[in-house]
């Protein structure tokens, strides 16, 4: 199977060196399963000819918010509802949860109850699972045909099913802790400090990113079997 990633944000310079950019960490995420890649850095206006370009289709985190103008945002819209005419499987992460949910008619905003950083405590898919994050922006209202699976106290809309060919997050399940604590000293300034000091505390806290990956692969595989 080959894994389009539409990256739609980069990691700070400081921690491309030991962590890699953005899709680097969604290829070590999903190794070992088979999978073949290739990247199209959609932030830098880098697109595919069409779906076609791939089986199956992931779009990253980013530092940008989906509501803003960018010259990339508008073509990235669009090839999401192309690939969820095609039938073929979509996974969004943060920025690519909710562009997805803003492109197919719900709704993305800054969050006016703040920040979301480091580990945080879910139920998805009938499960606790923790997992890190890093958001402001969240979806506050849902496109249609959705089924929402994840959420906690503060994030009401954390993973969703659209049209059941497109699973969405909001935390990463790509994100290590050593990519928050690169986040923390790059990118913390914009966060309160009590948050940034619980993130940090919590860095070596055990998450569940592998529960899931093992529920994105799954994704994979069953709606590449049902496009075949």
């Amino acid at each position: 199977m080959k894994i389009g990633i539409l990256q739609a944000g980069h990691a700070p310079d400081e921690i491309l060196g030991e962590q890699g950019d953005y899709d680097t960490m969604f290829r070590r995420l999903l190794s070992g399963q088979g999978h073949d890649f290739v990247t199209f850095r959609v932030v830098d206006g880098e697109f595919p000819d069409g779906t076609q370009s791939a089986d199956a289709w992931l779009i990253t985190g980013s530092k940008h918010g989906a509501y803003e103008d960018h010259a990339w945002i508008p073509p990235l819209e669009a090839l999401v509802r192309d690939i969820k005419a095609s039938g073929k499987p979509l996974i969004g992460v943060c920025f690519g949860h909710q562009i997805i949910a803003q492109a197919l008619g719900g709704k993305v905003e800054k969050f006016s109850e703040g920040w979301a950083v480091g580990k945080q405590d879910y139920e998805i898919a009938g499960k606790p699972m923790s997992l890190n994050a890093w958001h402001q922006d969240q979806v506050v209202e849902l496109p249609p045909e959705t089924e929402v699976i994840g959420s906690n106290a503060f994030c009401a809309n954390a993973a969703l099913v659209i049209g059941g060919t497109i699973l969405t997050i909001q935390p990463h399940p790509e994100f290590t802790s050593a990519v928050i604590e690169g986040l923390i000293e790059h990118r913390g300034g914009a966060v309160p400090a009590e948050l940034i000091e619980r993130a940090h505390a919590n860095l070596e806290a055990e998450t569940q990113s592998e529960a899931f990956r093992d529920l994105m692969v799954s994704h994979f595989q069953k709606h590449m079997a049902e496009a075949t």
